[in-house]
């Protein structure tokens, strides 16, 4: 295979006495979906946080293109590369789809001595990039609180990839979205990967992470259970591990096969 794209080894994070990533390694490849696996208090979220300059590991190494950095803030990891949508996707529901698009990185066209945004370059490349995308939309003036939520995760995605992601994080970019959504999100998804930036796709959706993903890690109590690649593993073992398989199977037996 090609050099990782991004690859971090033996990753500890401790906050205080609390051990939140005990020894986590994943690597990421140009094209690939690796999908981050694991219930809630897993360590996904610390995890990401760390691969995108949030926490600093407190033992472990970063590489980037098979050299070792340092990311001490989050602006580190977005001018390597690093784009990361979280949840509540950063945005304002009464602005524009562009205003969101762009977020203080409107382009700017000068009158004289002064400069304005040029509204109608930003309006074209926001419906261009949508396009590109999968999502239609009736006016890029629009409130993107009038979009659909896995419309608006499209929205933040084209941000990204607009702006120059080599790796892109999405942060349990189904949890709250329909079928419907969840199937546009999952396309949105393969066509970025098919750019050749890599995907990081954390979920407890084992499903969701099978639809587009070609390998799969799990987390369990901030450790590493095992990566597998599509075919090597299936849905039920998948859930097995991140629900810890033996303790579920021990409780099943305690309660008379009721869990």
């Amino acid at each position: 295979m090609s050099t990782p794209l991004i690859e971090l080894k033996n990753i500890e994070k401790h906050f205080g006495s609390v051990i939140a990533l005990n020894g986590v390694s994943i690597s990421v490849y140009p094209g690939e979906c690796h999908c981050l696996l694991g219930d809630n208090g897993a360590g996904k979220s610390t995890f990401i946080k760390t691969m995108a300059g949030v926490h600093q590991p407190t033992r472990g190494e970063i590489f980037m293109d098979g050299q070792q950095v340092v990311f001490n803030t989050a602006r580190d990891a977005i001018e390597a590369g690093i784009a990361t949508v979280y949840q509540d996707l950063a945005m304002i529901p009464l602005m524009s789809v562009t205003r969101n698009f762009w977020m203080g990185r409107e382009p700017l066209r000068s009158v004289g001595p002064l400069k304005f945004i040029d509204f109608e370059m930003a309006n074209r490349v926001t419906m261009e990039e949508m396009d590109r995308m999968g999502i239609h939309l009736r006016e890029p003036s629009q409130a993107v609180g009038t979009l659909s939520g896995g419309e608006r995760q499209t929205v933040a995605i084209a941000r990204s990839v607009y702006f120059g992601a080599k790796i892109l994080i999405l942060d349990e970019p189904t949890s709250a979205l329909g079928v419907r959504q969840t199937s546009n999100v999952l396309a949105t998804i393969d066509k970025v990967r098919k750019k050749g930036i890599g995907v990081v796709f954390i979920s407890h959706n084992v499903r969701h992470a099978l639809a587009v993903g070609d390998r799969f890690t799990v987390l369990n109590r901030g450790q590493t259970l095992g990566t597998a690649k599509r075919g090597e593993i299936e849905a039920e073992e998948l859930q097995d591990m991140m629900a810890g398989g033996k303790e579920l199977a021990q409780l099943e037996g305690s309660l008379g096969g009721t869990v």
